[in-house]
C-alpha cells in the first residue's frame, strides 16, 4: 500500500470521527508532510514516539473549532504510486480557490505550493489538503 495514502486515509478517518489525535507509523516523508500540515494550522501538533516500536511512531494530534468543527475540511491524494503527477512551479494547481494548499516533494524537500512558487522550483505533487 501506498504510505502517504495510509498517512492521509488515517487523518482523515480520525477527523471524520472527532479523535483527539491519531498514531501513523513514522517515515521521514511523512514527518515532513505532517511539519506542514501543523505550519499551515491543518492539526494541532504532533508529536515523535520511539518506544512503542522499531520503527517508531508519529502521533498527529488533531484541531477543531470551539465550536467541535473540523478545520481540516478535505485531504487528496494526488500523485500515486501508479500515476506520478509532476508540475513546474508555473503550472502548481490551485487547491479551492486558493483556501487550501498542494503539498509537494521537490530538490528543496516538501514544501508548500507557496514556497515552491516563492523559490521557483516544482516537483510532485502529493496531496492537496482544504
Amino acid at each position: 500500500m501506498d504510505p502517504i495514502a495510509d498517512l492521509l486515509n488515517r487523518i482523515r478517518n480520525a477527523n471524520m470521527k472527532q479523535k483527539d489525535r491519531v498514531d501513523v507509523p513514522y517515515s521521514k516523508l511523512k514527518l515532513s508532510i505532517v511539519k506542514i500540515l501543523k505550519d499551515e494550522g491543518f492539526v494541532a501538533n504532533y508529536k515523535l514516539l520511539y518506544a512503542e516500536q522499531k520503527q517508531g511512531t508519529i502521533r498527529v494530534f488533531l484541531k477543531y473549532t470551539p465550536a467541535k468543527e473540523v478545520v481540516l475540511r478535505g485531504i487528496k491524494r494526488v500523485s500515486r504510486p501508479g500515476l506520478r503527477i509532476y508540475r513546474s512551479y508555473l503550472d502548481i494547481p490551485r487547491v479551492v480557490g486558493g483556501f487550501g494548499i498542494s503539498i509537494l516533494s521537490t530538490p528543496f524537500g516538501v514544501l508548500t505550493d507557496k514556497q515552491a512558487k516563492d523559490k521557483k522550483v516544482g516537483g510532485e505533487v502529493l496531496c492537496q489538503v482544504w
